[in-house]
């Protein structure tokens, strides 16, 4: 299985509009990374960007699972790009 990297953007006022979505992306992430596919995925601290890793059989696939996450269907994601990544350490 190929890994991949996200980079992505947040919205304006991220923090107050995420909190109707904020449980159910955290249980979406929580699945994936039971099932393996999700490495980590966080915000800056500024929250201004996100950035995760994961490990799956295409780019296709992480695609589907970014933008079925509550976070890009409501807009709190306003913007990503995917790139395959080789783990050098």
């Amino acid at each position: 299985m190929a890994k991949y990297i996200l980079f992505g953007s947040y919205c304006e006022d991220a923090l107050e509009k995420r909190t109707p979505y904020r449980q159910a992306h955290l249980d979406g992430l929580a699945k994936q990374k039971a099932e393996g596919i999700l490495i980590t995925l966080g915000p800056t601290k500024d929250n201004s960007k996100v950035f995760g890793i994961y490990e799956a059989d295409s780019e296709e696939t992480v695609r589907q699972l970014i933008e079925a996450d509550p976070y890009w269907e409501n807009g709190i994601w306003t913007e990503y790009e995917i790139k395959e990544w080789i783990q050098a350490f």
